[in-house]
């Protein structure tokens, strides 16, 4: 057998493996509701700038980026900005790939790729920081609710420029948010494309972990998730990434598109 084709099996095993280990999945969730109480996820920066995310996911990004090479990121919720410098280092990459392989050089000012950013308060301070950064040609931001029809409306005129696109949920976490962000959003993915929900692992930590917040267990991205794919059979959730991950807050979030 091929070497690399004998590997690739045996990476397939160990994730079938991993995905029926009730025991190390349930030890996982809790190694990250104790961490929780630290706010660990914000002890990270991406290329200088804050990024609140697991270093899991962010890998598990970067696999998905490379294998759909997207042309337009989209992610809701801005933050500090580190993920959009994180999503605009992965597209510069493709870029760099790109002009290897054609022998070009590379003219980032002429990116064809671009990361759209949407918060509904962009505060001063992080937007400079972002404008600032030597990356900030691959990204555009948009100020607004990312469910209002006005943040939609600006998104689907941006996105007609490009072919593949491929979008990020991390903003407000209730039920009823995430859906509308999923039915407006969901439809500029081309098949084979990923939306990926964060913080489904909502549903499986404690109700007094999220007390002081709108969102909780039972009112979260994970049932915004499971009330679309009741509605769209165009999309699946690719359990085997998060099964791989085990520490992930985007356990079943990770939903491709499997249809036109």
């Amino acid at each position: 057998m091929d070497p690399q084709k004998k590997f690739e099996e045996e990476v397939q095993e160990n994730i079938r493996n991993l995905s029926s280990d009730q025991n190390l999945k349930s030890l996982s969730l809790q190694w990250m509701i104790d961490s929780a109480k630290y706010k660990w996820s914000y002890n990270f920066k991406w290329m200088g700038r804050p990024a609140i995310q697991f270093p899991n996911d962010t890998w598990a990004m970067q696999e998905i980026i490379w294998k759909y090479r997207p042309d337009l990121i989209i992610e809701t919720g801005i933050a500090h900005g580190g993920s959009l410098i994180y999503y605009a280092s992965m597209l510069a990459l493709l870029d760099v790939v790109d002009c290897l392989e054609k022998g070009v050089p590379l003219e980032p000012t002429k990116t064809r790729r671009k990361v759209l950013g949407l918060d509904i308060e962009i505060r001063s301070h992080n937007k400079r920081e972002i404008e600032e950064h030597p990356l900030s040609v691959y990204i555009s931001m948009i100020e607004g609710s990312s469910t209002a029809v006005t943040t939609i409306d600006k998104v689907h005129i941006f996105a007609k420029n490009f072919k593949r696109v491929l979008v990020c949920l991390d903003s407000n976490h209730t039920h009823e948010h995430v859906l509308n962000e999923l039915k407006a959003y969901a439809p500029l993915i081309t098949e084979g494309g990923y939306c990926v929900v964060f913080d489904t692992v909502l549903d499986g930590t404690p109700a007094e972990a999220s007390a002081d917040r709108p969102w909780g267990p039972g009112n979260s991205p994970k049932t915004a998730v499971d009330e679309f794919l009741r509605l769209n059979e165009n999309f699946a959730i690719d359990y085997a990434i998060s099964d791989k991950l085990l520490i992930t807050v985007a356990p079943g979030g990770f939903l491709k598109r499997v249809a036109k």
